[in-house]
Parts: structure tokens; sequence; C-alpha cells
């Protein structure tokens, strides 16, 4: 019994080294009919201009400006109006004034305070002399409807000039 399955199993094995490859020749012929051998020519190669690098006289972008050169540039401007460098920056100075809303206000003895909203859904308190916006706003006024500020907004020139801007109170969905 032993015998006989050592022998089928082996003519099994040598069965499957059988070399008929006929069907396989003929798929490689059908492909081989049907597939182009034509290779698309290369692609012109444009010749490289080069540009000499004529600059070499002037200052490297990667480096540091000399300090006479900046202190130069600092006279220039001198007699402009500019913003104050030094000025500690307050926190509603880093939103835009399309978001910042007025809610309200509130105060006592002649202070009055207006309540602002930034956009991040905080609630801060401004008075005159406080500042908001990217361009530097400075309250000059407080009323119960507005909140009046001037900014510092860039000339294009190295100079900066005074834009007065106003902001109304929002209006809640049961007033409107």
């Amino acid at each position: 019994m032993k015998k006989l399955a050592l022998i089928t199993l082996i003519t099994v094995l040598v069965s499957g080294c059988y070399d008929d490859t006929a069907d396989l020749s003929a798929y490689l012929q059908e492909v081989k009919a049907t597939t182009t051998s034509q290779i698309d020519p290369m692609p012109e190669v444009h010749p490289f201009n080069h540009y000499d690098y004529s600059a070499s006289d002037l200052r490297s972008p990667f480096s540091l400006p000399k300090p006479e050169v900046i202190q130069q540039k600092i006279q220039q401007m001198s007699g402009c109006l500019s913003p104050d460098p030094r000025r500690r920056k307050q926190p509603l100075e880093k939103f835009a004034l399309g978001d910042i809303t007025m809610r309200g206000t509130m105060g006592d003895d002649g202070m009055l305070w207006a309540l602002v909203e930034a956009s991040d859904f905080t609630l801060h308190r401004v008075a005159i002399g406080s500042y908001m916006g990217l361009f530097n706003g400075h309250i000059t006024e407080v009323n119960a409807k507005s909140v009046k500020l001037i900014e510092l907004t860039p000339d294009g020139a190295g100079c900066w000039m005074e834009r007065e801007t106003v902001i109304k109170i929002a209006l809640s969905e049961s007033e409107g």
C-alpha cells in the first residue's frame, strides 16, 4: 500500500514537469501581434541659458545690513508719522477690526468702557487710550453706540498716515 502511494506521488510530481507550453507560446504570439513596439522619440532638449550674477557688489540677502545703513534709513523717515515700536502690544492688536464686535458699554463716575468681543469669543474691556486692530488703532472716543479710533496705516513710501475708524455696537437679533 505504501509503495502504491509512493508511485502515485512520484507520477504526479513528474507529470508537473511536463514541457508542454503551447498555450503560453500562443498567448505570447497574440500579445506581440497586438502590441506596437514603436517608442516615441525623445523630446527636444532646449539649451540652458546661463546668467551671470551681476549683483556681487551689492549686499548679500543672507547677511545682516550694516548698522550705518539702518541708521540712514531711520533718518530718512524721521520726519514721517510712525507708530512707536517700543510700545507693548495689547491683546486686541492681534485681531483685525473686522473680527472685533462691540457688544455694549459699562461705566461709573464719568469713566465709560466699551465691551468688545474678538473673533475667538473673548470679551475685552477697552477705554480711551487703549489699542486694538492690526494697524495700531488708538481709541479716541467711547460712547454708548460706538468706539472711535485712529489707525496708522502704511502709505507705501515708508511713512504712515492716520485713518479714523468707527466700530458701532452690534444689535442683537431681538432688537434688529
